[in-house]
């Protein structure tokens, strides 16, 4: 089931960011720039925001949080800023369920095309999204570590 996070279930999320996170940078990022206690409470906080705009789906299966995506829509353009699914859920479909509800908002929404920065070391999140139509983006094409991919959202 896909629903909106509300503010009970931001530990939840964080935990589920945090070990998601953990699964992908360990062992090419230091582990305090993605579980440090500096870092839990920027991303904690960034949660709680995003929250509290109402810019969190949540996948739930068997009573449990399954996978997290926040997004938003900003002048006409969709950006997908986390997209997580709890590593024992990975590879039955909860990442699909959430990016089919996002750009289904998106849709929504009106907007015509969407963004989102993934770490260039995931291959998994980027095989999962180029499986879904997202191409490198030629405005914006790398942040540092992280590359810039595009969606076109047909009507």
């Amino acid at each position: 089931m896909i629903r909106l996070a509300t503010a009970a279930d931001l530990d939840a999320v964080v935990a589920l960011h945090t070990e998601a996170r953990s699964t992908y940078y360990r062992g090419h990022l230091p582990d305090e720039e993605f579980a440090g206690p500096a870092e839990l409470a920027r991303s904690r906080a960034g949660w709680e925001a995003a929250v509290g705009r109402g810019a969190v789906l949540c996948a739930e299966h068997d009573g449990e949080l399954a996978g997290v995506a926040a997004h938003r829509v900003d002048d006409g353009v969709a950006v997908l800023s986390q997209l997580h699914v709890a590593p024992a859920r990975w590879r039955r479909g909860v990442g699909t369920q959430l990016h089919d509800a996002c750009v289904a908002a998106w849709r929504a929404a009106g907007a015509s095309r969407a963004r989102l920065e993934v770490f260039d070391r995931n291959e998994r999140a980027r095989a999962f999204y180029a499986a879904r139509g997202w191409l490198p983006d030629p405005d914006g094409p790398r942040d540092g570590d992280h590359l810039g991919l595009v969606l076109a959202l047909a009507p």
